[in-house]
């Protein structure tokens, strides 16, 4: 099945949670892709038969979790297949039992009907009393058989088959017919119709995400047959640039924070070839299950790796990434690439390239813009300089992390494009706080304040995210307040480098370093609400 960006996955048609309506439109059906939980809405039309692509598509997706869930559905279809069987004999078994009853039934009545026969035959003889009272009772039997009167007892109402003896298959779409002849490549489909739905145990292939796709966006309680799974997830909600095919480069990555580690769960789940490393080793090892291999330091990383990502908390943590005795500049060489995701200042971000350049590397700057949630969806904004040609070459990866991306010209130029993007995300965030605390101190109701300018024209995700971390009172990071700090300190330092004013920033930095020296670094950039309460 093709979920969204994601490479072609193995799912079944399922019924979905009573909860869940249907989407107008199109006839579609509920799928369920196995190994990965999750679901989504899909036209029949972009629907593929599981038996005559699936060598195709394990030609393509040669990655773990894929192998992992192609077995998943060869068990599921064993242990159908073993049901299908069990259920056929049974099934013969009964009917042999019934024609054999059927058979006694049939000899039980001959036999009745020869006597009753003979003894009518012998009482037309008799009086003509007897004449009368033998012919009402062979006119009783006469009418109907014993089988047939058996019938007639029964509570059932006639006409109509038990429950049982209904036939629960549902015919095969010909729709689904038609398109096993076609090409896997490019996935073409039919017109749509409308036809009977496929069995629920067709398994399917899916094309793009339709539009009549729904996104789940509260976890429902549903009880899975098959899997016992408590929760559907939200189907690939982030997916806007359809099909794309991985690289079939080396991808390595170097840190693995709040923003580093949704990134490399996008890259595993496009099918990328992901090696891993992170100063706290141990949190390598989910990756690791999920298919991703095990740099033992970024030098190995870089050096067995055709393209390395980056992505570090500080210009601190970038420099000592870089020049360590196992660091990057030890696993560079001709040819090798390298792609810093940090957010840091111009001046570091240019003198890595320099140095990576003169050693015959390919350099490429590219800062996100986003935070945690967006990080695990897909859906950051990747701001990139440097080395064109090695733009290109990461287009999967981009295509895999976020919705869209901006290609800004030689290095530096993305450094100071995210600072400034993070300088006036820091200082909004910071008169939000300032709005709701005076809301709260004039006797005002900051909920009411919320639902005022979430029906104004500064109505945004962030806004009302953050204003309901204030509200109850989760200050659990999505992205941390001493980076967001850290960020407003560059930015000041970008302006001063220019002789440019910066204010806002300058008094939003003021109140984060107050936050700060309140011990709320390790908390989510909201908690500098907490700055204008104590």
């Amino acid at each position: 099945g093709k979920l969204g960006r994601y490479p072609p996955w193995p799912g079944k048609i399922v019924n979905p949670p009573k909860d869940l309506k249907k989407p107008r439109g199109k006839k579609c059906f509920f799928v369920k892709f196995f190994g990965t939980e999750d679901h989504a809405w899909i036209k029949v039309e972009q629907l593929k038969p599981y038996h005559p692509h699936k060598e195709e598509m394990i030609k393509i997706n040669k990655g773990k979790r894929f192998q992992q869930a192609v077995d998943a559905v060869e068990e599921f279809l064993r242990k159908t297949k073993g049901k299908d069987q069990a259920s056929s004999h049974n099934s013969n078994e009964e009917k042999n039992r019934r024609n054999s009853s059927e058979e006694r039934g049939k000899q039980s009545a001959g036999e009745e009907k020869r006597k009753a026969s003979l003894s009518e035959g012998k009482l037309k003889k008799g009086t003509g009393e007897g004449k009368k009272r033998v012919s009402s009772v062979s006119s009783e039997r006469g009418s109907k058989s014993p089988l047939k009167r058996a019938q007639d007892q029964s509570p059932r109402k006639r006409g109509r088959p038990p429950k049982d003896e209904k036939d629960l298959t549902i015919p095969e779409s010909s729709t689904v017919k038609r398109v096993m002849t076609g090409t896997v490549a490019g996935f073409k489909w039919p017109p749509s119709v409308s036809e009977p739905c496929p069995s629920p145990e067709c398994f399917v292939f899916s094309t793009q995400p339709a539009v009549c796709y729904q996104a789940i966006t509260k976890k429902l309680k549903v009880c899975e047959e098959e899997t016992g799974s408590t929760s559907i997830q939200a189907a690939d909600s982030t997916a806007v640039n359809g099909s794309i095919t991985p690289t079939d480069k080396k991808i390595g990555f170097l840190g693995l924070g709040l923003m580093g580690s949704g990134i490399v769960s996008n890259l595993l789940k496009m099918g990328h070839t992901v090696t891993v490393w992170n100063r706290t080793a141990e949190k390598c090892d989910l990756f690791i299950q999920e298919g991703a291999r095990l740099g033992r330091t970024p030098a190995e990383v870089v050096s067995t790796c055709d393209i390395t990502f980056a992505c570090v908390s500080d210009p601190k943590a970038a420099k000592d990434v870089r020049i360590s005795s196992y660091g990057v500049l030890q696993g560079i060489r001709p040819g090798k690439c390298y792609v810093d995701m940090s957010t840091v200042d111009a001046d570091t971000v240019t003198e890595l390239a320099q140095v990576i350049v003169s050693r015959g590397g390919r350099f490429l700057e590219a800062p996100v813009s986003g935070n945690q949630q967006l990080s695990n969806d897909g859906m950051l904004v990747i701001l990139a300089a440097g080395d064109r040609g090695l733009y290109e070459d990461c287009s999967s990866c981009f295509q895999a992390m976020g919705k869209t991306s901006f290609f800004l010209g030689e290095v530096g130029n993305a450094a100071k494009m995210m600072l400034i993007v993070n300088m006036v995300q820091g200082s909004f965030m910071a008169t939000i706080a300032e709005g709701l605390t005076l809301a709260q101190v004039t006797g005002q109701s900051q909920q009411t304040l919320l639902d005022i300018l979430n029906q104004g024209q500064l109505a945004s995700i962030f806004l009302d995210q953050k204003c309901q971390n204030i509200l109850q009172g989760n200050f659990k990071p999505d992205f941390y307040l001493k980076y967001i700090q850290k960020d407003l300190r560059l930015a000041i330092a970008l302006g001063d480098s220019v002789n440019h004013p910066t204010p806002m920033a300058a008094a939003a930095n003021e109140v984060y370093k107050r936050a700060k020296a309140l011990d709320q670094s390790d908390n989510d950039m909201s908690a500098v609400y907490r700055a204008y309460i104590h």
